[in-house]
């Protein structure tokens, strides 16, 4: 079966990830599989290798002009996508966001999660993206569920897989050597943004750093389209009134994410909207206490594995539990959850689906 899988982007958000590790899983599977993406900023690869079994297609996409807004950038991403991507050649089109999807034409969607957008072109990019196509894949029942509910769908669910051997078996120097530049802290990923819930980890980081002046907030990645300067400043005024001063890393070199999330003494995933968290799964598949928001879909995927919280005051209590006392069992549950959720075992469904397709 010949493969197209389309992304928006080559930088580590989720999407990305899964659509690289999906590609890769599904070449192994002996099939033929091409990844179509934008370069932005002067990108010629994506943030990791990718197996050569794969055929990548980065399409060059240029700064656009000095006062650009999102919406003008989300048009001229999908306008360039579309301009170059060929589907004639494809057996299967496959898109994995609403950029994507808007360029491919007739496509199966992935919705990783429901957003709601105030800008204009976004919010008519998001819609048409989950009307236009002809299939639909979610990663998890709750966000079937709002398909089904708001838009009268029926998608197919096929949960994420985790590179679970790569977080399980971080060499023990490898994680020291973060352990030894950072001390003990509470690790986070996926930047400040008002979608990863990053003003309340930071009030709630401040309670916990009443109790425990030792431990740190680190914040890991943070790539994106959006532009979330006003919501940054916000939360750089705030911690500055609160007197805390969290470790903020940007983007890490892929080499080195898992060893910083095995060496973390909690993984905090306060996301008020999700997919399914791949980001904490990988925390669990490396045996690290998981703190996630009580959203419905992170009950549906983490129940029994994670502490769940809803405000700051939840998640400071949560996160100083889950930094006080070893808890082996749910520990235990943690990795066996993670370990359960193979790339392999996602490309065998997605194949599956796709030969039902017409």
């Amino acid at each position: 079966m010949n493969i197209a899988l389309l992304s928006y982007s080559t930088k580590p958000r989720g999407g990305v990830v899964h659509t690289l590790a999906l590609a890769e899983a599904l070449a192994a599977a002996g099939q033929d599989v091409t990844v179509w993406t934008l370069g932005r900023d002067g990108d010629a690869g994506f943030f990791r290798p990718v197996d050569p079994a794969v055929r990548l297609r980065i399409v060059p996409f240029p700064h656009g002009p000095e006062n650009e807004t999102v919406g003008e950038r989300i048009l001229r991403s999908i306008d360039t996508l579309r301009d170059a991507f060929d589907p004639a050649p494809y057996d299967v089109v496959h898109a994995q966001d609403c950029i994507s999807a808007n360029a491919a034409g007739r496509c199966v969607r992935t919705v990783h999660h429901i957003d709601h957008f105030t800008t204009p072109e976004l919010a008519a990019c998001h819609e048409r993206a989950i009307v236009e196509p002809y299939a639909h894949i979610c990663v998890s029942r709750s966000v079937a569920g709002e398909l089904a509910r708001g838009w009268g769908l029926t998608p197919v669910v096929i949960p994420n897989g985790v590179a679970y051997e790569r977080f399980a078996t971080v060499a023990p120097e490898a994680r020291a050597a973060w352990r030894s530049r950072l001390g003990r802290y509470v690790l986070t990923v996926g930047g400040i943004e008002p979608r990863k819930g990053s003003l309340d980890l930071l009030e709630a980081y401040a309670a916990v750093r009443t109790a425990r002046p030792d431990v740190r907030l680190v914040i890991a990645g943070g790539e994106t389209l959006f532009d979330y300067r006003a919501y940054r400043a916000r939360w750089e005024a705030r911690a500055a009134e609160l007197g805390v001063e969290p470790v903020v890393l940007g983007q890490v070199a892929e080499e080195e994410l898992p060893p910083l999330v095995a060496a973390a003494g909690a993984f905090a995933f306060p996301s008020v909207k999700e997919g399914f968290g791949l980001a904490a799964m990988e925390a669990l598949a490396a045996g690290v206490p998981l703190v996630v928001r009580d959203l419905p879909v992170l009950r549906e995927v983490f129940d029994g594995a994670a502490r769940f919280a809803h405000a700051p005051d939840d998640l400071a209590a949560a996160l100083g539990a889950a930094l006080a006392a070893d808890d082996p069992a749910r520990r235990a549950r943690g990795r066996q959850l993670a370990a359960r959720h193979t790339w392999k075992a996602a490309a065998e469904r997605h194949l599956a689906f796709y030969r039902t397709l017409g």
